[in-house]
């Protein structure tokens, strides 16, 4: 066999490999459109239900999203790097998987989050700016319309919405309770808690209004002296939730075929399986002890 001969071979199995690649990749297109198409079928109502989850866990931040382009992003996203692992193997490439199903739930988890601490940061100012409303108008209602106007996000949107279901047709009271349910704010809770209470009973309401917010600048400044006395304590539980990463990488880059025991045996699946159930367990018991009840 000459020379040609062989560069004609290598050619022919280079198409044919490639060739085969795109047949099983349109086979997988093709099962995975099927099986999402199929309402009776378990794929479909998972995917429902996940959709209908991100899209209620979106709507209390006024973030309207369709959940389902986020499923498309996450199909892309694994689809590109199985298709790369199979291009170009490398070692535990599905630990992106894990990344891929979970992040966009720990992302808006952490959205959240990062909401409910702003809105905290503008609370004491709302309810002083509503107590100086309640000064010059004696409706609560024309007080939050005037209050509305001179705050920021992401306060206002929760004081526009409320607005609005007063004007179709809710009370004061349910509005409030609305807007306590979708924050998820103790802090929150005990600022909407006096204005109810401060209403139900009657008095001086812009008074206890101002000893609220004075309180609730004390409670924040309290807060602020424990995480950082914690903070050193979650930047080690970094270290230690990463660790376990950086020593698996850097030892199959120095080593290549390191793991090579523990992943191409049954005993070696089932020694990953109990460490990583032990890091999980870590990782869970060190942010118990360090998540100060607040």
């Amino acid at each position: 066999m000459n020379v040609g001969d062989l560069t004609h071979l290598a050619i022919t199995t280079h198409v044919l490999k490639w060739l085969s690649l795109g047949v099983t990749v349109f086979a997988l297109f093709v099962a995975t459109l099927a099986a999402a198409s199929d309402q009776s079928g378990p794929a479909y109502r998972y995917s429902a239900r996940y959709i209908a989850s991100l899209e209620r866990k979106l709507r209390p931040m006024f973030i309207f999203t369709p959940g389902r382009r986020i499923v498309y992003g996450q199909c892309v996203a694994a689809f590109l790097l199985v298709s790369t692992s199979v291009l170009f193997p490398f070692d535990f490439w599905w630990i992106g998987l894990f990344f891929i199903a979970l992040g966009p739930t720990a992302y808006i988890e952490s959205m959240r989050r990062k909401r409910v601490e702003k809105i905290e940061e503008q609370l004491d100012n709302f309810i002083l700016a509503l107590a100086n409303a309640l000064k010059t108008t004696p409706s609560i209602g024309g007080a939050f319309n005037g209050v509305a106007a001179v705050i920021s996000d992401p306060m206002r949107q929760e004081v526009d919405l409320a607005i609005k279901e007063m004007k179709v047709g809710s009370t004061l009271e349910q509005a409030l309770l609305h807007m306590a349910a979708r924050v998820g704010s103790r802090q929150l809770d005990s600022a909407l808690s006096s204005i109810l209470i401060g209403r139900q009973v009657g008095g001086n309401l812009p008074k206890v209004l101002e000893t609220t917010a004075g309180t609730l600048r004390e409670m924040r400044r309290l807060e602020g002296v424990v995480r950082t006395k914690t903070a050193e304590g979650k930047m080690q539980l970094w270290v230690i939730g990463v660790m376990p990463f950086g020593l698996i990488f850097g030892l199959q880059f120095i080593w290549a075929g390191y793991f090579d025991p523990l992943t191409k045996s049954f005993v070696g699946y089932v020694i990953i399986s109990v460490c990583a159930t032990l890091w999980v367990t870590s990782i869970i018991l060190a942010r118990k002890v360090l998540n100060v009840d607040m």
